[in-house]
């Protein structure tokens, strides 16, 4: 008792010195705790810190003006890097972690680059994962001439962030043709004045000249300079370097006919009526001042080395269905393969009452790593006190480090316990990450919610003969500090009941951005089966290289001695034993340079914000910033008491998934099987096959050029990409992650109407309007739905607002196919169809069960027949935007060539391949 009561004191004095957690929260109209972290491969510079300080202050009046006095930023916390140099003014994190940051400061692993931007999973309305500022973008003033101030660019990504809002601008059609038969500016509002202008570049040299008109729009390739000074408000979300800025496009001033992502995700609604509905302005009032009440403060918190005690079940229901030997296999392989290097670690048992079997001790080489595996329980007893660990657990960790803060606990238990709640106090004052796993279906119901008040992971991992679905679940633990580099990353995890005699055969790709520490793990339940690894290059290792531990004979390990040989490297098993048996292999790899970004991939389930609330699985597969386009993802759903559901996760813009070619592979969940807990895994790979990294973001606007008094001032070509640049030869690559999702309510079997179509596309083709679009199915995005309903109308509101009532296509005809695969259906338009009529159409999906889905996007397109030459437009309603005076007064400096003035209207525009820095633009020349 004594003990307890003085760990608590220590908590309690812990709360005078620094703050609480960092999920960001509204109180009374501000912003509390956001939380910003800096990646650990940033070189130091304080200015980073001073600048960003700078940035989030002008965020604050320009958000509290852009709201109509409704929101601020209150608090932030700066999360510096342990690489950095220590400093009195710096605290320890607490529960903060770099990967769990609401905004990164980070290099993109490609040069050029400085783009804003914000990674957003899911739809219209749901709140984003990350926003990502590049060091020179905070560093370099002169890319305020291209991204305009760095306090509006942060309120533009933060609108992003925080209600589930998209672009207005559209970089793809910067030009659509608009009722009126005109052709105007991706805009909003609509009515931004400003010119046309292709930048006609021969090499080095780029000379702007008057787009070419095709008889519809303007050629590919033309921008549209806007004049710098407008008679109306911008909305921030379509130019945030515009003046001037002062709003979101509301309800009358949006404009609904701009072929931009807003309109397509949010059903043509506005920015400001998305934000209406969130519940930040439901849980607001507008305030009766003219600036924000108070600055935001700023507290700087340093990261530590990783402190972490294994706080582990070992009460007499560990018997049952193998678990505890599945517990000392999955955790001597983190124990040996999975933690950093650097790392203190400390281990801690619990049956009815908690022992230490290891104090907190730093891994610095393999013995140490030995002896922590020496001490792992092997006999179980005894009831279930999970408080009990807990305490001792923050116990070990106090006695060393003087602090818990900034600590992790890994708390693993199969077992129910009622007297949880009686710790939650404790985890809350503690400043310690709880990471849960629930091992089978009766652990506590209410474990989670010591993760939910500590943000750690909630995971959990079903029963099996072998351990490799908990060893997955271990191996999702990381360090979250931002250093990929040192993280041990799993290529597979494939368990199999191999009959008497039969083979498992494995292929385990090692890709060019791994290869460092790389091991491999055979387990089995009955008895040692005979195995042999083959590497790329033909070598051989047999079961005589594998280590297998006396207290441990169901599982051989072999470590690769420096870096793997890139390619397949095949494993081969046989199972020997008289009967059936389990059998697992799993390989793990960390990455092979330091300054090199690996393929990653990480897995995720969330509710969907749409009709039925269906869960969908996230995958993203990424290199180091950049998404990989063209992985093979699959997922498998595993009910804790239930069996294995296999999905193939698309990045294809349709059904759950939001943005094609993202990264981003998703894919809905509609085999629910009642409340419970859902495990998670997700395989992702690619053979030998290129692969692409795409530049397609949510992301700030790119300043092309304004007009101010007739005069046209260029900045720098927008940096393009050819296609070897974008293309990485990774060769194969696999990769391996998990999650978990608990289902608290719902109907046990429900039944889901199809899925929305979001990618409904219209043209037109030898005078016929083709529809295109992705088949949804019965369910959703699974299965096949029964028929369609189209219709068309030459009112975009009216067909969205009164789908039933519009003009129906006749379709009966049209049988939809499988959900995934590409739909197309032709239309005849009458004769009556005038020459620049526009025309609206959209889809609905109705099963077997005559449950139909959503609306789907507006497809628009105009009726041109026959060409027509149109004047050049300068979209002030004159003609002779070709003798428009063009001022190139913007010069991009890259290595050392500098541009030469030839005369008062051409520049030489500078596309070498060094770093892009944008001169200060000149207003004279």
């Amino acid at each position: 008792m004594g003990v307890t009561q003085s760990l608590i004191f220590l908590l309690s004095f812990q709360l005078l010195h620094l703050i609480k957690g960092s999920t960001v929260w509204l109180n009374e109209n501000g912003y509390e705790d956001l939380v910003v972290a800096i990646n650990p491969q940033v070189p130091e510079d304080a200015n980073i810190i001073l600048n960003t300080m700078s940035m989030i202050k002008n965020a604050s009046n320009s958000l509290f003006e852009m709201t109509k006095h409704r929101f601020f930023f209150k608090s932030v916390k700066i999360i510096i890097p342990k690489t950095w140099k220590k400093n009195t003014n710096y605290s320890r994190i607490k529960t903060e972690s770099y990967d769990q940051a609401d905004v990164i400061i980070a290099d993109y692993y490609m040069k050029y680059v400085d783009d804003p931007y914000t990674l957003l999973y899911e739809g219209c309305k749901m709140k984003g994962r990350y926003i990502h500022f590049t060091p020179n973008f905070l560093l370099n003033e002169n890319l305020t001439n291209v991204y305009g101030e760095k306090g509006r660019v942060f309120v533009h990504e933060w609108t992003h962030f925080r209600w589930g809002v998209f672009d207005e601008y559209s970089r793809d059609v910067p030009f659509y043709v608009s009722e009126k038969a005109t052709i105007e500016a991706t805009s909003c509002p609509a009515g931004v004045t400003g010119i046309p202008v292709f930048q006609d570049c021969r090499g080095d040299i780029c000379k702007p000249r008057s787009c070419r008109y095709d008889g519809q729009l303007y050629e590919k390739g033309c921008v549209f300079i806007p004049d710098i000074h407008q008679n109306i408000s911008c909305s921030i979300m379509y130019m945030q370097y515009a003046r001037p800025v002062v709003e979101f496009c509301d309800q009358n001033t949006h404009n609904s006919e701009a072929p931009n992502m807003q309109n397509k995700i949010c059903n043509h609604k506005s920015t400001w009526e998305v934000i209406m509905e969130s519940d930040d302005f439901r849980n607001s009032a507008v305030l009766n001042t003219s600036a924000p009440p108070s600055e935001p403060t700023f507290s700087l918190l340093q990261a530590q080395e990783r402190v972490i005690c294994l706080v582990l079940d070992i009460s007499g229901s560990m018997r049952m269905h193998n678990r505890m030997e599945n517990l000392r296999t999955a955790a001597e392989t983190y124990l040996l393969h999975d933690i950093e290097t650097g790392s203190w670690v400390g281990i801690v048992t619990f049956d009815s009452d908690a022992t230490e079997r290891a104090h907190l001790q730093q891994i610095t080489n393999d013995e140490t790593r030995q002896k922590l595996v020496q001490l792992l329980p092997i006999i179980p007893s005894g009831l279930t006190n999970i408080c009990a660990g807990i305490h001792k657990g923050l116990k070990v960790i106090a006695n060393k480090m003087n602090t818990t803060y900034g600590s992790e606990i890994v708390l693993l238990t199969d077992g129910e316990d009622p007297g949880i709640p009686a710790c939650f106090n404790l985890v809350k004052q503690s400043g310690t990450k709880i990471h849960t796993i629930a091992l089978g279906p009766q652990a506590d119901k209410k474990l989670e919610e010591l993760s939910e008040l500590t943000g750690g992971l909630k995971l959990s991992a079903p029963d099996g003969v072998v351990p490799s679905k908990l060893t997955e679940v271990f191996s999702a633990i990381t360090s979250g500090n931002g250093d990929i580099s040192e993280q041990s990353i799993q290529l597979e995890s494939k368990e199999l009941a191999v009959q008497h005699s039969a083979w498992m055969n494995t292929t385990v790709p090692v890709d060019k951005t791994v290869g460092n520490d790389t091991f491999f793990s055979i387990a089995w339940n009955l008895s040692q089966p005979f195995f042999f690894l083959r590497d790329p290059k033909g070598k051989e290792y047999g079961s005589s290289d594998f280590i297998i531990d006396n207290s441990n004979p169901y599982t051989a390990r072999l470590r690769i001695n420096g870096t793997a040989e890139v390619g397949d490297w095949q494993l081969h098993i046989k199972n020997v034993h008289p009967a059936t048996q389990g059998i697992s292999v799993t390989a793990t790899s960390r990455p092979a340079h330091y300054d090199a970004a690996p393929v990653i991939a990480a897995a995720h389930m969330n509710r969907a914000n749409t009709a039925f609330n269906p869960v969908v699985v996230y995958a993203e597969v990424s290199q180091g910033f950049w998404p990989v386009l063209g992985a093979t993802v699959t997922a498998t759903i595993e009910k804790d008491d239930g069996t294995a559901v296999t999905l193939e996760l698309l990045d294809n813009g349709a059904g759950a998934d939001v943005m094609k070619n993202d990264g981003i592979y998703s894919r809905y969940f509609t085999s629910l099987q009642g409340t419970g807990r859902y495990s998670l895994k997700v395989k992702s790979h690619g053979r030998n096959a290129t692969t692409r990294l795409s530049l397609e973001r949510n992301q700030a606007s790119y300043n092309s050029g304004y007009r101010e008094n007739g005069k046209i001032y260029v900045t720098a070509p927008r940096p393009e990409f050819a296609d070897e640049e974008l293309q990485v030869q990774l060769g194969s690559f696999s990769r391996i992650s998990t999650g978990s999702f608990v289902v608290n309510t719902g109907d046990p079997a429900p039944t889901y109407p199809p899925c929305k179509v979001t990618d409904l596309h219209a043209r037109i083709e030898n005078r016929t309007i083709v529809l295109s679009w992705t088949a949804p199915g019965g369910d959703f995005d699974n299965g096949k739905a029964d028929h369609y309903i189209i219709k068309t109308s030459e009112n975009l509101l009216d067909l969205r607002n009164n789908f039933d009532r519009a003009t129906s296509v006749k379709c009966s005809d049209l049988t939809p196919k499988e959900a995934g695969r590409e739909e197309s259906f032709e239309i005849q338009p009458e004769n009556k169809t005038e020459n620049g009529t526009k025309i609206y159409f959209a889809i609905r999906a109705v099963d077997d069960n005559n449950l139909i889905s959503e609306v789907s996007n507006i497809a628009q397109t105009t009726w041109f027949l026959p060409l027509k030459a149109f004047a050049t437009l300068n979209h002030q309603g004159n003609t002779n935007g070709a003798n428009t005076v063009v001022i190139v007064a913007v010069t991009a400096l890259c290595v050392a060539v500098v541009c030469t003035i030839v005369n008062t209207t051409l520049c030489l525009f500078s596309k070498k391949r060094g770093r892009l820095e944008i001169e200060k633009m000149q207003r004279h020349v």
